[in-house]
């Protein structure tokens, strides 16, 4: 892997770099904001390492920043700052995923793989390109999504999100099964990112809509279908 590692504490530099160079990666630092910015938008990697607590342009506009510049590259968020305001906050600026400090190597290089293999996948026939529920369409390939023939504009974590919950219309996810399948990370089980997100998805898919499509099914999980009542 052609890594991009945006960190400015020397200790975590040094322990990141012989790790991931030993095992054949290769790995270019940049030591504040502005010229790892510079680097994510004059080169290619597979993967960018991002920290939030930088110099002179901090973690999270950085990320604002390449993906306003259509930067497509996954990255992974490496902080110290780990409640759920901070992880929302990270993934709602365009981060893929969100590690917090301390950590382990062996996560950290399984998050990147995943990460990796995430943009990889190829993609499934064409039947399966397009989910819909009801007046709700998600495109996998134009990554859109319409209800009602009206655009909804959504992050890259809430399309994710409702791609997993269209992808098992009628089932009952549990919070644990969205935080594998949607993140591929495990976080703390009190975090309430999950909450958050549905949330978010709630307000842009089921406002001003007499069906309402995403249910709490109470002490058990989430689930996505038609129907004029929720459970909640």
């Amino acid at each position: 892997m052609k890594l991009l590692l945006i960190e400015d504490e020397p200790n975590v530099i040094s322990l990141i770099q012989r790790s991931l160079t030993a095992n054949g990666h290769e790995i270019t630092i940049a030591m504040d904001g502005q010229s790892g910015l510079q680097m994510v938008l004059q080169h290619q990697f597979d993967v960018i390492i991002l920290d939030l607590m930088i110099p002179i342009i901090n973690g999270m506009e950085v990320c604002r920043r390449a993906r306003n510049a259509q930067v497509t590259t996954p990255i992974l968020m490496l902080t110290a700052l780990g409640t759920t305001e901070n992880i929302v906050s990270g993934l709602d600026s365009g981060a893929d995923d969100y590690m917090t400090k301390p950590f382990k190597l062996a996560e950290l290089e399984a998050r990147l793989r995943t990460l990796i293999r995430r943009g990889k996948e190829p993609e499934k026939e064409k039947n399966d390109k397009v989910l819909t529920l009801g007046d709700l369409v998600l495109d996998k390939v134009t990554k859109t999504v319409k209800r009602g023939g009206q655009p909804i504009e959504l992050t890259a974590t809430e399309f994710r999100l409702l791609e997993y919950l269209l992808s098992n219309t009628n089932r009952v996810l549990n919070r644990m099964e969205i935080l594998e399948n949607v993140w591929d990370i495990n976080f703390n089980l009190g975090t309430n990112v999950v909450d958050v997100y549905i949330n978010y998805l709630r307000k842009k898919i089921d406002k001003n809509h007499d069906i309402k499509l995403i249910h709490t099914v109470f002490g058990m999980g989430y689930v996505i279908r038609q129907s004029y009542e929720d459970t909640k």
